[in-house]
């Protein structure tokens, strides 16, 4: 009978061929005992039962369904979730919460994509280099368009980062690379001094938007943030300015953006959206100030194996009885994605 504690992984098919290749299943496998369900995309199937009733650890990532109070009692003996994505909000429950069940994610090692992903945007905002991509269909036969979409270059810029979270705290640090860069930061929650730490300046959203040259968004969508960036906070924004938002859709007025936009005033990077994706007759589309990636800032491929490792290291340190490094707390879930 084996000492190891009895996991399993639950996730849809897709994620699992990519997040957990052999090596990653072989450091798994020493660390807990598999069984005979190594893995599965639902926790409701009858023949589960033997299993689930044995199930301590749970490894989870996209595809998880709800862990609700009937699925937990299939479980009884649960005692931690290593969740290898990001945010657990589509999986967690309060009766997972009421049972005292540990909770693990990946989301700092999922920031680093995006943060990549966001300050190589900022570089290519400061060139314009997508809009004049976009030009370049248009204006063929000389290169004189490229004056018109503003003053180009990446010294003495500023960059306004709203939400100082995992996310906005690597690219204020990202951010620091390029020369006499000022960055401002907004974010009721934050820290000034951490803020300053970083490279940051605190200030209001009122007084970063007429005076940033680039905006990134990267607040958690919640009640309160819905819509945070609608016409007022557009139309505060300087000429020529670019909006890049690599965080939800939820956070920009997507028909305050189509209008705005339209006006060729200022330039949209879009990796989400809202509705995502956009409905096939958006006036965004058409603009040549607006570009939009299907939501490939956070990890992909490859890129999601670096969670996995996450959850494992963490794996070792709850089994090992040390402090872990991804814990979620129920409490700080108002103020996370």
């Amino acid at each position: 009978m084996s000492l190891k504690p009895q996991a399993l992984l639950v996730m849809n098919s897709g994620t699992f061929a990519d997040q957990f290749d052999s090596a990653r299943l072989e450091r798994l496998a020493g660390l807990v005992d598999l069984g005979g369900q190594q893995w599965t995309d639902s926790l409701d199937a009858p023949e589960l039962a033997g299993c689930l009733e044995e199930v301590e650890i749970l490894l989870t990532s996209w595809g998880v369904p709800r862990l609700t109070a009937e699925r937990l009692e299939r479980m009884p003996k649960l005692r931690a979730v290593f969740h290898c994505a990001g945010t657990v909000r589509s999986f967690v429950s309060d009766e997972l919460w009421e049972r005292g069940i540990l909770v693990t994610n990946g989301a700092d090692a999922n920031a680093i994509p995006v943060a990549e992903f966001t300050f190589a945007s900022i570089v290519l905002a400061g060139k314009k280099a997508h809009v004049l991509a976009n030009d370049a269909r248009t204006f063929r036969t000389d290169w004189s368009y490229t004056t018109a979409r503003g003053e180009l270059g990446n010294i003495g810029r500023t960059v306004g980062v709203i939400g100082f979270s995992r996310i906005g705290r690597r690219v204020v640090q990202l951010v620091r690379q390029l020369q006499d860069v000022t960055c401002l930061v907004s974010d009721p929650h934050a820290d000034p001094f951490e803020v300053a730490a970083a490279g940051g300046t605190l200030v209001t959203l009122e007084q970063l938007l007429p005076v940033s040259d680039v905006v990134t968004i990267h607040a958690p969508a919640l009640p309160e943030t819905r819509h945070m960036i609608s016409t007022r906070e557009l139309r505060a924004m300087k000429d020529h300015a670019t909006l890049i938002n690599t965080a939800r859709g939820s956070l920009v007025d997507t028909k305050a953006l189509e209008a705005e936009c339209a006006t060729g005033r200022i330039v949209a990077l879009l990796d989400v959206t809202e509705p995502e994706p956009l409905p096939a007759d958006s006036a965004l589309y058409n603009l040549p100030n607006v570009i939009i990636t299907p939501h490939i800032a956070g990890s992909l491929g490859t890129e999601t194996r670096r969670m996995s490792d996450a959850a494992l290291d963490d794996l070792e340190r709850y089994l090992a009885g040390k402090d872990l490094l991804a814990q979620v707390v129920h409490e700080d879930l108002g103020l996370s994605a």
